[in-house]
């Protein structure tokens, strides 16, 4: 794995609350390649923040490059109830329509 992939494991060994810096690992792991890794990585941080939105698009849009649709759509849905809680009409568009194109 990356330096920069190992840093942000050093930060988050540090701080476990970071979100930013789960999301940011969470990334780095899916833009190298590594879904499966990067569907966990997503997961930990939904299960330290789940109130953030990008985790539940990003995380979807992981497993669906896995060909995990039935889990790409719930974890989609689950995007769509928090960000309706929380106001985030943007998000929760962007979540609705990526769902909808999965049908």
């Amino acid at each position: 794995m990356s330096s920069r992939a190992d840093t942000l494991r050093s930060l988050i060994e540090q701080d476990p609350t970071n979100s930013r810096f789960r999301y940011m690992l969470a990334i780095e792991t899916m833009n190298g390649g590594n879904l499966e890794d990067a569907v966990q990585a997503f997961r930990d941080l939904l299960a330290v923040d789940p109130n953030y939105a990008a985790g539940y698009f990003q995380g979807a849009q992981s497993l669906e490059k896995l060909g995990r649709i039935e889990e790409a759509k719930a974890l989609y849905r689950e995007g769509i109830e928090v960000t309706t809680r929380s106001g985030d009409m943007h998000t929760r568009s962007e979540l609705q329509g990526a769902l909808d194109m999965l049908g």
